[in-house]
């Protein structure tokens, strides 16, 4: 069987290791010059700097697909695991953190905001545990459910499990049961973003990222753009194609389904099968064909996620203390995602910080280093040079009234949402996919198996989500699922076989 594969995201990436694992014909289409989709890094001043997902859980989603294909993670990346998850700060008086450990992240909020919200900390994270366990089995690992379906899957004896996740409350006001503290409410509220959301309007269920993380975070050695080409080497050596430069026209098909694309050269690679790692949005605007378009449903731009403005640069840092990951937050978070929501640059940023050559130890203040600096922003619009310098500027002030200057930066490269909607076509420039807003939103992603026979779909926009993992464990649930339907076609046709008719023809 022939399988095209168009994107070499993570998500594209396991599924075409799976299937060439399993023995089909798989060609991987990738327009870009080098696998890895949004893992990616940047060229500044010779180094290469990490320019998108810095943060690596949920490794054993890796580590099974590795494991499946015969292989191992260990020996393909060098992971070290984080002690610190990460260094929050708010102003020129002190930083909290948040450990590995969770009896030293307790100790560190008791310190911070006081034994009551140290105690709020307990509560919190038995609360994010019963999340994740309720969904990890059903939504994570399972095939897309509808609410029906994961009602029924969970069954009378789970009906209160799924009604204590607050499927219908937002993360913001969840929180208010746990944090009296109006930092503590912002650091774990933060979490949202991760799913390209406002915590404003993100479901409760998401505090299961918090859960996620105090599992374990770590440290890919040259970043996860080194991950993405680990899965994409084992790809190869299982037997798929990978072809970069090479840009899909169009999804061929006929009235019995997927035959084929086009690139835009003209060639046509004939398949019985396609995986598209695409955003579903490109998908259903028809970027990649008319007759492929009813594959997904459009994404309005009121339902975008979050998108960014990024600065990738080699700095010297001083005056503050970073860590590997450190977020610097705004004075007025309600004010922040309210001017996002208007189409708006915030004027005081919130700002995540991965200094990539660091790790859990803060080093002395030595040479330049580098930096990946990234704002929220509102995705479908682009920004004027001087929209970008004022936010640099605002950027620049939230990390100074912590006490961070960086200086010594002669090259930055700044990336702003016009500029992901052309990296990633179809998306305006969200990162995330559809917006994880209101408890229905995480059912509106598109599933594997599409309405167009032979067409599937993989990556962080489509079930179950975003982020490096969860895109992964996409990949692997297109491939499972079309594997199935082989299966099941081919078994059709053995119990069918040889029927004779009056005629003198057999019939299938």
């Amino acid at each position: 069987m022939r399988v095209v594969v168009i994107g070499a995201g993570i998500g594209g990436l396991t599924a075409a290791l799976r299937l060439a694992h399993a023995g089909l014909d798989v060609t991987v289409l990738e327009r870009a010059a080098h696998p890895g989709g949004k893992m990616r890094s940047v060229p500044v001043e010779g180094r290469a700097v990490e320019a998108g997902p810095t943060v690596f859980t949920m490794r054993w989603v890796l580590d099974e697909i590795f494991s499946e294909c015969g292989a191992s993670l260990d020996d393909r990346v060098v992971l070290n695991p984080a002690a610190i998850l990460a260094r929050h700060a708010w102003g020129p008086d002190g930083h909290l953190d948040l450990f590995a450990d969770p009896r030293a992240s307790r100790d560190a909020i008791g310190a911070f905001a006081g034994p009551r919200e140290a105690e709020g900390y307990d509560r919190f994270r038995a609360r994010a545990a019963a999340v994740y366990r309720t969904l990890e089995g059903p939504f994570i690992r399972g095939q897309r459910p509808s609410p029906f379906a994961l009602t029924r899957r969970a069954g009378l004896s789970g009906l209160g499990d799924l009604w204590r996740i607050q499927p219908f409350t937002t993360l913001w006001s969840a929180l208010g049961d746990d944090f009296a503290d109006p930092r503590l409410r912002q650091l774990f509220a933060r979490y949202s973003t991760y799913c390209g959301a406002s915590p404003f309007r993100a479901p409760a269920t998401l505090m299961l990222v918090a859960h996620v993380e105090s599992q374990g975070v770590w440290h890919v050695a040259g970043g996860l753009s080194a991950l993405a080409r680990a899965v994409a080497d084992l790809a190869a050596e299982r037997g798929a194609h990978l072809r970069y430069g090479a840009h899909v026209a169009r999804i061929v098909t006929d009235r019995a389904g997927v035959t084929g694309v086009d690139l835009d050269t003209g060639e046509r690679l004939p398949a019985e099968a396609v995986i598209c790692n695409a955003d579903a949005a490109a998908l259903a605007d028809g970027l990649l064909g008319a007759e492929a378009a009813r594959g997904a449903e459009p994404v309005a731009p009121g339902d975008r996620s979050l998108s960014a403005v990024t600065l990738c640069m080699n700095a010297r840092a001083e005056g503050f203390p970073l860590l590997r990951h450190t977020v610097f937050f705004s004075g007025d978070y309600a004010a922040e995602f309210d001017g996002i929501a208007r189409g708006r640059l915030p004027a005081d940023p919130t700002v995540y910080v991965c200094a990539q050559d660091r790790g859990d130890v803060a080093p002395g203040e030595s040479g330049a280093e580098r930096l990946l600096c990234l704002v929220n922003a509102p995705a479908g619009g682009t920004f004027t040079p001087p929209e970008i310098a004022t936010c640099t500027s605002a950027l620049h002030r939230r990390l100074g009234a912590c006490g961070l200057r960086l200086t010594d930066t002669p090259a930055t490269v700044t990336t702003q949402p016009a500029e992901f909607g052309a990296l990633f076509p179809g998306t305006g420039g969200a990162l995330y996919g559809r917006a994880s807003h209101g408890w229905m939103a995480s059912f509106r992603r598109p599933g594997a198996r599409t309405a167009v026979p032979g067409l599937y779909l993989a990556g962080g926009s489509v079930h179950p989500g975003p982020g490096v993992p969860m895109a992964a464990q996409s990949g692997r649930l297109a491939a499972d699922r079309l594997l199935a339907d082989r299966a099941t076609a081919r078994a059709s046709t053995r119990r069918s076989a040889g029927a004779a008719t009056s005629g003198g023809m057999s019939t299938p």
